[in-house]
């Protein structure tokens, strides 16, 4: 007598588990890298708002037979508008509105502006006034970004040069951006 044997075509419950597994660790990746991610393009964002900023300084230097001292009040910093300055919108890639300061170096020094590194647990913060989304940014007159922190970060150095200036803010996550006039990037 022969016997009617069908092979039963299917998957085993080993290999269903191990499919979903592989997929788990790979929605795992995703889920842990995204942030990352995002977080990488709006600062790539903010590093171009700095850059239209510095572009911007150097236009009305240009229009102001090269003075800039008079963006800087005396005894206080100017406060300017960061939709003339940086962007039509003047918000950050966050959404929330830039706060752009401009001092003269010796001025900023004397406010109390702290680094990175000098005051580690203010690492969102440049004065007190500053919000945790890193949105405000300094225009530093008579300064060049030729200095690091004790993080390796750039920061403004005094600079005997009349024109110069540097814009300096934050990154998101941590991390300082500063540009000098002239230059093309960080220092």
């Amino acid at each position: 007598m022969k016997k009617n044997i069908k092979n039963k075509r299917g998957f085993t419950i080993i290999e269903v588990v191990l499919v979903l597994a592989i997929a788990g660790l790979i929605f795992l990746m995703v889920f842990i890298a995204l942030p990352a991610l995002q977080r990488s393009q709006r600062n790539t964002q903010r590093r171009d708002d700095y850059s239209m900023l510095v572009t911007a300084v150097n236009s009305y230097m240009s229009s102001n037979n090269g003075k800039i001292s008079n963006l800087v009040k005396t005894n206080n910093p100017a406060k300017l508008d960061p939709k003339r300055w940086i962007n039509a919108n003047g918000e950050d890639p966050n959404g929330n509105p830039y706060e752009v300061k401009a001092y003269s170096y010796d001025k900023w020094k004397q406010a109390g502006e702290t680094t990175p590194g000098e005051n580690i647990d203010e690492t969102a913060r440049i004065d007190g006034s500053m919000s945790s989304t890193g949105s405000q940014v300094f225009i530093i007159i008579q300064a060049n970004c030729h200095d690091t922190d004790l993080n390796g970060d750039p920061k403004p150095k005094k600079d005997s040069a009349i024109r110069s200036f540097a814009v300096y803010g934050y990154l998101e996550g941590g991390g300082y951006f500063c540009q000098e006039s002239g230059s093309n990037g960080d220092a």
